[in-house]
């Protein structure tokens, strides 16, 4: 049976379980879980980290651990019992795991592996700690190692501070608000402000020296030397080299270190150097010969100086190489260290080259317990201590030294005797009492242990030698007195016996007879003179004898006779011997009684070190003088003591308090000294008011703490020792001292007053007194004394006046002392002291001071404390400080902030202190507290008042800015009071400020602050990791829930005073239900339709909230906010609130439904779009998503909301998305459309964007000139002039001539640019998105896409993939069904497609260059086209053509391409069958285009390489040959087939005339090879010949006409200026041509495509009937479908798949030809006509000729897409009869027409009026008769809409006019001529000449009106020829090319009986261009339908944008 576990509360997994039993709960190694219930082994529980999931696990797989639980029962929480430490290392270590793995996902290496090292030995510290064998000192280390480490970790990872007190957590309710505050600022500064050390300490090591002369041991000295005042700072550390020049004994390290210690900072300047002295030990002279008997001496080998400047930026330990330098003369030697750092380099010079000494420097810091533990390998090894030369800056109680620093400095000498000066060294010892020389007692420096003597350097030959070494003598204090040092003086010979002979000594005791120590200073000592055997046992001998010029008289006899003398320096650094005669005087008072009043007089002159050495002695001395004589000496021991105590406030002296406070205690004895002490204390305060000069009164109360503890503490002797007598006098004492202290802190100075500065010396010194009167009197009685001294004090004073402060910093101390502390005294306590705060809180002044004191009473107050007096305080703290807190924080938050950093950080320290202040004591308010509260504020606008401030004030406490980022702990803290607070104040709201009494004032400030309460980054909770999450919901739980339940319930409560806050709340309301949470949305919903139900009401609909709603929408999910569940929440139908329905469902209930409904419908779809928008904004990179998302929200704001800045925005956004992806064309197009929204006037802007304010016209034209710069670098040329136009128009018409020019000359760069510069044809690629995982801008949509530079297919595909990496590539073009586009998934269908021109009329005229023709070919693109080949019916396996159709789809786009985006949505989709016989057609049409236009550019390029030319010639005979031709005739010209489709006649006739043509285009096309194919190439040419023939054969051809060699030659250069004159007699492939016809090349063959139906033989025929190879691909620039067949793409069917004229274009009625006469105006009209209208072409035709499949490279328009021709050009008559038709070459430019002068005198209205004579002479010459045919009805199967809208020139202002294509080189009409059959010329056998022009349009005379003869006589000019005449806008026809082809006439030519052609009789010509006759009458409508309805642009005002 299942129980309740008692005590089994909280264990740790072992071992991993499963979970595999049921109700089984998973374990992991290492979790942490809590037992509910145990049953029999068994344990029910859960995993702490995922408290939701509770199941059963066996008990031996969880260790136990000892636990406390809190809120025991359901919602128990259980806190393991182990020390705090522990278990913020484990939740920390827990929450540092998982975010150490992200860190290598983030390939965050660095922090990755420091983070792991950290984790390592917090672990490793834990597990110490869990041990529990360390000392408390290491546990202590421990735990702050290990708090610093976990700080740092958190600190790295952005994680919050986690407040500690004693290196644990704190909990938040277990201490107060100001208390938590001042944790979390210490830590705060100690993270970020690290306090600088006062105390350094410099660590140096000697290495070794390098130099080329060694060869001697030497001596290094290591001092640390002041610059500035020309003195070492420090003692002497000493090394020993060995000959080598490194340390004698290198395995002892710790004799080559050294620290240098007590360094102040003051001695870290760049004029304080560490000097290196080097001293060789060995011969007189370096370069003397060795001598066995020759002594050692140290001599003078080199220096060495570096700045301790130079170490302060190093944190490690630096190696350093120091230069060692020689003196030039030994003379020098002493002051060789100072000429270094003075750089005197005349006297000393580099010892070296190499020479160095390499030492290793390091500055630490801190004082010596701190470096001792931080690094104690350093002392565990011994390391010499070099200690300062005097004491350090602050003197330690309890340091002993005794040091007596002796420096050699300098001597005089006679020579002796001798014939040069002598080479003197002095030997040093010291002696004691007794003669005897003291052992160890001589230290040449600190590195080495001490001697017996000490042994000077020798300077040679040298009678006045200059020594400066320095010994220490640190001799015992009891062995100075009878000790004197002795210096002995020898000769060093430099003979072969090397002896030192003895010549005199000196000597100096160090202590003087009166037992004053050896003063300090330079001493010039006589030298003795001795011999050498001179005996010094006895030094009694000497002693008498005077030892310094000083000590003998100065006028006496032996002064003057004595020639010899040596100078010394000492310096005494002891801490027990005196050099001062006062100090002696004073504490031998008793031998010199007498000398009493002097020496007390004295002490004040007396050196502070030396007192403070004595302290003890001194003060025994003062008190016993008080004793025994205080009626005499009573004041000046007083003034003494005093001297004494404030000696003490000195920083270099503080630490003597304590022993001071120490002799109070145990050494005082007094007990009668508090009469006296009371007793002057008394009289001097009484006199402070009269006395002129308060110095010494202000020095008498600045000792009042220490005069008090010894009055105290006399007072509790004399008790102890009288049993308690005199106690009423004591206390009367003390009251009258009270008295007159509150007399003289009563009177009032002005600032600067003497009496205003001792008041503010005594209040500095008055709260330490408290703690010494509690000694004797009870707390409530020092409270009382303390209350009236404070009172006493005036409570406000001048501004300016000092005591204002210092009385602050009295009551602050006062706050703090154990008096305050006490709730006793407290009470008595707090009235003055909030009397005093709120009069400055009041006035604002020294909030710093008073922030402090808040802080100080506020930490007292714990949240849980409700005893009755804490109450009182409460509420007295309320009444006094609530209000004016509130206004301080307001006051101080609305200052502009100081520009320091320091006043800064002050400035927010005082705005923290005062919140914590007002939080705490909100805390610690209760219902009675607000409840007397509200009573208090007597009117309404009091309350009105007070609500206002402190709602203000809590929004300033929201502010992010208000805590550090990671102060989560105190911002949580906060919210919790706010919310409190909040609800306690909401009901005050309610009843005061409703119905007649309604302030709208303060329920807006109420309804803000709710809403910048929820939406604070601190509450979103979803953003905490979940151990975080738990923490919060378990201590404060969810408290924007809390706060949206009060908002819902204080609305409800509003009634009819909602309508004031409609729509202004809509904003917040809307930002708080895009909280991510639940419960909270679901409270906030329901409001926004009690929202509309109002305004409904008042208005009579809602706009106001719709707009409202969709303008803030848009910014809070552009800030992140709101996510796809909120989306689902808006829009469904799921219940909210309790009873409240669903929003959709309540909408749906009223009367206004519809409108409502709407709304939600548009809020959602605009919610997708932003939510797909911010989705897409998070990648780094541009890419087709964020273009997309932005184009689709752009087109919503404007299409669906018409919201034109939120437009306009948008618009500018994308722009700059395309800069950055380099998109410079859709770049511009998309500022075009703010540009259009712009008109040329003069109206005022405001500034907008990034746009300043100025006029309409400056922004347009800045605008325009951005456009055209984006254009210029899209090379987008063509639409560049349009706007440079348009801008120099508006120059010319403001008369602004330089810009005009400027325009202008821009406007003819561009044209350079157009033909000079090579533009590349992008692909086009049709998308499709499908399945539901795709953005809703996507999903289940298809788009046309057109690529990048050089993109193909495989890697627009690859693109599209990285773009959508889950996406998956559908292999198939089919459409997807309903599964996949449902589907949970993404799929993308991506094939290339063929781009529809609309610009057909630029495209086909002739003399355009290619450079122009391009830019129409790939822009302004609506249509585009895919062909699909497949097998209908029965499939003939012998002959595949009878069965294979094609499957065209058309995709209109719902914008043409380029425009504001890469990709548009095809908006239609039109499905279209080409049967067998048309797409045969359709292929023979491609291949014969194909043909032409290879030899009209071998002709226009001779000299090339014909390659391309041999390869389609070998192609198409060799396939025609082979069969491929036999198989189209066998398909479709059996008597079968025309039987059972006799509506194909038509068909089959053109394909017949195909074939012939092909071979006429053959013949010709081989005699063009002939002229230029190279010798090597010949047998192949005569193969092709001979196969020719074979083909001619087989077509039923005999033979061709003798003129079958003559051709018109082109013009090359596309200009027929050169030919006008003459027709040529003799026409040849390689001679002039002079033809009166167009050619009719135009485009090469499209691509190919595949199709999983066709096999591999039918592959094969297709490749034989078209002749395409591998090689035409290269000139054909075809490229593979994207169709995933097993058809090879080398070998399939073309699918550009360009149909050919009908039939009856050929052999159609005399009323076609007419048209050509018709004037101009008639066939602009007519060219308006619809095509269904024609007779001439039917709905098949039409179908398959608008249904041609392009693909992406170089797709031009062929005949089977019939462009528009410009109303300017017009096609050549044709001749009207039966027998044969005129025919012009239409693919020829119109450079290579030469016309004839005959006139023309056809007309429409009667045909057959024609002038009969003029078509038989153009006859002869253009092409041979054609036989009659039947009318082409075409297929009735093909009905599609026609292709192309009218075009008209896009205007940058504002218009719905699709982007314009017309060229800008000329002004266009409004509408185009479509091609027509009439206008080009019959289909005759003839071979008519080529064109190198890969695209022309169709042109020809320009006919005279009916009835009018044409012009003769006249040649105009080509429209390349650049006339004014065509550059006019009247001017819409371009005139005829020559007036040759007016009146040449052509032989008919009969074709063969088998092709249903009479053969030839004239020369022939190629076939005209298919296009042309597959073009629609001049009566027929534009091939675009009515343009789509585009979205009307928006209303006028944005011109204020």
């Amino acid at each position: 049976m299942w129980m309740p576990t008692e005590h089994e509360k909280y264990g740790v997994v072992l071992a991993s379980f499963r979970g595999t039993v049921q109700c089984g709960l998973p374990l992991e190694i290492g979790d942490t879980v809590q037992i509910l219930e145990k049953c029999e082994g068994w344990y029910r529980g859960f995993v702490l980290k995922n408290p939701s999931a509770k199941g059963i696990f066996p008990a031996c797989y969880v260790y136990l651990k000892s636990a406390h639980i809190k809120n025991k029962g359901q919602f128990e929480t259980v806190i393991p019992s182990e020390d705090t430490v522990i278990t913020e290392m484990t939740s920390t270590l827990r929450d540092w795991g998982t975010m150490w793995k992200q860190l290598y996902v983030k390939n965050e290496g660095d922090l990755f592996h420091r983070l792991w090292h950290v984790m390592n030995e917090v672990l490793d510290l834990r597990r110490q700690v869990l041990v529990g064998h360390l000392t408390q000192d290491r546990m202590r280390d421990v735990k702050q190692h290990i708090t610093a480490r976990l700080d740092w970790g958190n600190e790295q990872l952005g994680l919050d501070l986690v407040p500690r007190k004693e290196f644990g957590m704190v909990d938040p309710d277990e201490i107060s608000v100001t208390e938590l505050y001042k944790l979390m600022e210490h830590r705060h500064r100690k993270k970020d402000t690290p306090v600088p050390s006062s105390t350094h300490h410099l660590f140096a090591q000697v290495k070794s020296l390098v130099s080329s002369n060694l060869g001697e041991e030497l001596e290094v000295f290591l001092t640390i030397y002041d610059g500035k005042e020309n003195q070492p700072l420090s003692e002497r550390f000493f090394v020993r080299l060995n000959k080598h020049g490194v340390p004698k004994s290198p395995e002892k390290t710790e004799r080559q270190c050294t620290l240098f210690v007590d360094l102040g900072t003051s001695d870290l300047r760049k004029d304080v150097y560490i000097v290196v002295h080097i001293i060789r030990i060995g011969r007189m002279g370096a370069g003397e010969k060795k001598n066995v008997n020759s002594a050692q001496y140290r001599r003078p080998f080199g220096c060495a100086v570096v700045s301790v400047a130079d170490l302060l930026t190093a944190d490690i330990k630096d190696d350093h190489l120091l230069k060692v330098y020689t003196c030039n003369t030994e003379t020098e030697w002493y002051q060789i260290h100072e000429n270094i750092i003075r750089k005197v380099n005349s006297r000393y010079n580099l010892s070296g080259s190499n020479a160095g000494l390499a030492v290793s420097l390091q500055l630490l810091h801190g004082d010596m317990e701190q470096i001792r533990r931080e690094y104690m390998a350093l002392f565990t090894r011994g390391i010499a201590i070099t200690k300062k030369l005097g004491f350090s800056d602050i003197i330690m109680p309890g340091e002993m030294r005794n040091d007596l620093y002796v420096t050699l400095e300098r001597g005089e000498f006679e020579k002796g005797g001798k014939s040069v000066a002598r080479n003197v060294e002095i030997t040093v010892c010291v002696l004691d009492a007794d003669g005897l020389v003291l052992k160890n007692s001589v230290w040449a420096g600190s590195g080495e242990a001490g001697a017996d003597e000490y042994r000077s350097l020798v300077l040679y030959h040298n009678n006045s030698p200059r020594w400066a070494e320095q010994i220490k003598l640190p001799l015992p204090v009891d062995k100075f007195r009878g000790s004197h040092v002795r210096f002995e003086f020898r000769h060093c010979s430099t003979k072969d016996k090397a002896e030192k002979k003895l010549f005199g000594f000196s000597f100096i005791p160090l202590m003087q007879e009166d037992g004053l120590t050896l003063p300090d200073g330079t001493h010039e000592l006589i030298v003795h003179k001795c011999e050498e055997n001179a005996n010094f046992q006895d030094c009694i001998r000497y002693l008498h004898l005077p030892f310094s010029k000083g000590s003998l008289p100065g006028n006496s006899q032996a002064a003057k006779g004595i020639k010899e003398s040596v100078w010394i320096t000492s310096f005494l650094c002891s801490t027990k011997l005196t050099q001062n005669g006062n100090m002696l005087d004073l504490l031998k008072w008793r031998v010199h009684p007498e000398k009493i009043s002097d020496s007390l007089s004295k002490l004040k002159e007396i050196d502070g070190s030396e007192i403070v050495k004595f302290l003890q002695d001194t003060l025994d001395t003062l008190f016993g003088i008080l004793d025994e004589n205080s009626q005499r000496y009573g004041l000046k021991v007083f003034d003494c003591l005093v001297h004494i105590i404030n000696l003490l406030q000195d920083s270099k002296f503080q630490h003597f308090k304590p022993v001071m406070d120490t002799y109070i205690e145990s050494h005082f004895a007094g007990a009668l000294s508090y009469r006296d002490l009371i007793k002057v204390l008394k009289w001097y305060v009484d006199r402070i008011v009269d006395a002129e000069h308060q110095d010494h009164i202000q020095q008498v109360l600045k000792a009042t703490e220490y005069i008090f503890k010894y009055i105290i503490q006399s007072r509790r002797l004399f008790a102890l020792a009288t049993g308690g007598q005199n106690e009423d006098e004591f206390r009367c004492c003390i009251r009258e001292l009270f008295m007159s202290l509150r007399f003289f802190l009563s009177q009032e100075g002005k600032s600067g007053n003497s009496v205003t500065q001792t008041q503010a010396v005594f209040l500095r010194t008055f709260p330490c007194v408290y703690c010494e009167l509690l000694k004797i009197f009870n707390v409530r009685e020092v409270a009382g004394f303390v209350r009236e001294t404070l009172g006493s004090l005036p409570a406000i004073s001048h501004a300016d006046c000092p005591l204002e402060a210092v009385k602050l910093q009295c009551i602050a101390k006062t706050v703090e002392s154990s008096l305050y502390t006490n709730p006793e005294s407290r009470c008595i306590l707090l009235p003055v002291v909030l009397h005093h705060l709120q009069a400055h809180l009041q006035e604002q002044r020294d909030l710093v001071m008073c922030a402090q004191i808040l802080s100080g009473m506020f930490s007292l107050m714990k949240k849980d404390d409700t005893e009755a007096p804490a109450s009182e305080e409460v509420e007295m703290m309320v009444r006094n400080l609530l209000r004016v807190l509130l206004r301080t924080i307001l006051e101080i938050t609305n200052r502009p902030q100081p520009a320091g950093n320091s006043m800064r950080l002050q400035f927010q320290d005082v705005t923290g202190e005062f919140v914590a202040c007002l939080l705490t004591v909100l805390r610690q308010m209760t219902d009675s507290h607000y409840q007397k509260l509200l009573e208090s504020l007597k009117s309404k606008d009091d309350l009105r008042d007070f609500l206002l401030q402190i709602f203000t004030v809590f929004r300033i406490l929201i502010r992010p800015e208000m805590f550090p980022k990671d102060w989560t702990v105190m911002r949580l803290v906060t919210n919790n009071v706010i919310i409190t607070t909040v609800l306690y104040l909401s009901d005050a709201l309610r009843k005061n400020f409703l119905n007649e009494k309604f302030d709208y004032k303060v329920w807006d400030s109420y309804f803000y602050l709710s809403v910048i309460f929820i939406n604070q980054p601190c509450l979103q909770l979803e953003t905490f990791s979940p151990s975080k999450r738990k923490k919060i919901l378990e201590k404060y739980g969810d408290m924007r829930v809390m706060m949206g339940c009060e908002i819902f319930s204080m609305w409800q409560n509003l009634g009819e005073h909602k309508l004031n806050f409609i729509p202004a709340m809509i904003g917040p309301f809307l930002e708080v239900t895009l909280v991510p949470q639940q419960d909270l949305r679901n409270v906030m919903i329901p409001i926004f339709h009690d929202m509309m139900d109002w305004e409904q009401r008042r208005s009579g609909n809602f706009k106001q909230v719709e707009a409202k709603l969709i303008d803030k929408l848009d910014s809070l999910m552009s800030e992140g906010k709101g996510d796809e569940t909120y989306r689902e929440l808006f829009n469904s139908i799921i219940p909210l609130f309790g009873p409240y329905p669903s929003l959709l469902k309540k909408i749906e209930r009223e009367t206004w439904r519809e409108s409502g409904v709407s709304l939600i419908a548009t809020v959602t779809r605009l919610m997708e779009r932003l939510l797909d928008y911010r989705d897409c904004m998070k990648s780094g990179e541009v890419d087709g998503k964020k273009i997309g998302c932005t184009v689709s929200l752009l087109n919503f704001y404007k299409t669906e909301l018409n919201k034109e800045e939120m437009y306009i925005r948008y618009i500018h956004k994308l722009y700059d998305l395309h800069l950055k992806a380099q998109n410079y064309t859709e770049a511009s197009y998309t500022l075009l459309l703010y540009d259009e929204l712009l008109e040329w006037s003069e109206r005022p802007l405001r500034e907008f964007l990034s746009y300043p304010m100025q006029t309409e016209w400056q922004r347009k034209e800045t605008l325009h000139l951005t456009i055209i710069q984006n254009f210029d670098r899209g090379k987008c040329w063509e639409n560049a002039i349009i706007l440079c136009r348009e801008l120099a128009d508006q120059y010319e018409a403001y008369y602004d001539y330089r810009n005009l020019s400027k325009m202008r000359m821009m406007e003819a760069s561009l044209y350079d640019k157009i033909m000079d510069q090579q533009r590349l044809e992008p692909e086009f690629f049709r998308v499709g998105f499908y399945g539901k995982k795709f953005p809703f801008f996507l999903r289940n949509k298809e788009f046309v896409c057109r690529g990048h530079d050089y993109e193909r297919l495989e890697a627009f595909q690859q693109r599209m993939l990285n773009e959508f990496p889950q996406a998956i590539a559908m292999q198939h073009v089919n459409q997807p069904d309903e599964t996949i586009s449902q589907a949970e998934a993404q799929y993308l269908q991506i094939y290339a497609v063929s781009p529809i021109p609309e610009a057909q009329d630029v495209l086909q005229r002739e003399g355009v260059a290619d450079n122009i023709k391009s830019f129409y070919k790939v822009n302004h693109i609506w249509r585009f086209r895919y062909d699909r080949p497949f097998h209908k019916g029965t499939k003939d396996k012998e002959n595949e053509f009878k069965s294979l159709w094609v499957e065209r789809t058309t995709l209109t786009l719902v914008q043409s391409l380029p425009g504001i985006s890469r990709w548009f949505e095809v908006d239609k989709r039109d499905l279209m069958e080409v049967s067998p016989l048309e797409n045969a057609i359709e292929v023979m049409e491609n291949k014969n285009l194909q043909l032409r236009t290879l030899i009209a550019q071998c002709q226009a390029r001779q000299g090339q390489s014909v390659s391309p030319l041999t390869m389609c010639l070998n192609g198409v005979i060799d396939a025609a040959v082979n069969g491929g031709l036999a198989r189209y005739q066998e398909a479709f010209f059996g008597k079968d087939y025309v039987a059972s489709h006799p509506e194909d006649g038509e068909k089959i006739t053109r394909l017949r005339e195909l074939m012939f043509e092909q071979a006429h285009i053959l013949e010709y096309g081989l005699a063009v090879h002939e002229k230029v194919v190279p010798q090597d190439m010949r047998p192949l040419h005569k193969k092709l010949v001979d196969q020719f023939h074979v083909m001619k054969t087989s077509l039923g051809i005999q033979e061709f006409p003798a003129y079958v060699h003559a051709n018109p030659l082109p013009f090359i250069n596309g200009s027929p200026r050169g030919c006008r004159s003459s027709l040529p007699s003799a026409i040849s492939p390689d001679g002039g041509r002079v033809v009166a016809r167009r050619s009719p090349l135009s485009y090469p063959a499209g691509n190919r495509y595949s199709s999983s139906s066709l096999s591999s033989q039918a592959s094969n025929e297709v490749s034989n009937i078209t002749g395409q190879s591998e090689s035409s691909d290269e000139v054909f620039n075809m490229q593979p479908s994207p169709s995933t067949s097993s058809l090879s793409s080398s070998h399939s069917a073309s699918p550009n798949v360009t149909g050919a004229a009908p039939s009856n274009a050929r052999g159609a009625p005399s009323d076609q030809a007419s048209v050509c006469n018709r004037p101009s105006s008639v066939t602009d009209s007519v060219s308006e006509t619809p095509v269904e209208d024609s007779p001439l072409l039917s709905d098949k035709s039409k179908h398959s000729r608008e249904n041609s499949c392009f693909f992406p490279r170089d797709r031009p328009c062929s005949t089977a897409f019939p462009m528009p021709l410009d109303p300017g050009q017009r096609s050549l008559p044709q001749l009207i009869s039966n027998s044969s038709l005129p025919r012009s070459d239409t693919s020829q430019p119109a450079s290579e027409k030469v016309l004839s002068p005959t006139t023309c005198t056809w007309n429409l209205d009667s045909p057959k009026e024609a002038n009969t004579q003029y078509s038989d002479a153009l006859g002869k010459l253009v092409s041979p008769p054609v036989p009659p045919r039947p009318p082409y009805t075409g297929s009735p199967a093909r009905n599609l809409r026609s292709l192309s809208p009218v075009p008209i020139p896009r205007s940058p202002q504002k218009s719905s006019v699709p982007p314009y294509t017309p060229s800008p080189t000329e002004c266009h009409s409004g509408g185009l001529v479509s091609n027509s059959p009439v206008l080009s010329g019959s289909y005759s056998s003839g071979i008519s000449s080529l064109s190198r022009c890969s695209v022309s349009d169709t042109s020809g005379l320009e006919a005279p009106p009916p009835g009018e003869p044409a012009p003769t006589g006249t040649l105009s000019t080509s429209v390349s020829g650049g006339s004014d005449e065509l550059l006019r806008p009247g001017n819409k026809t371009p005139p005829p090319y020559s007036v040759y082809e007016r009146t040449n006439s052509r032989r008919p030519v009969p074709l063969p009986q088998n092709l249903s052609i009479p053969p030839p009789i004239a020369p022939p010509a190629l076939p005209p261009k298919p296009h042309q006759f597959r073009g629609t009458k001049l009566d027929s409508e534009p091939r675009r339908p009515e343009p789509i309805q585009r979205p009307r642009p928006l209303p006028r005002k944005v011109s204020q944008l």
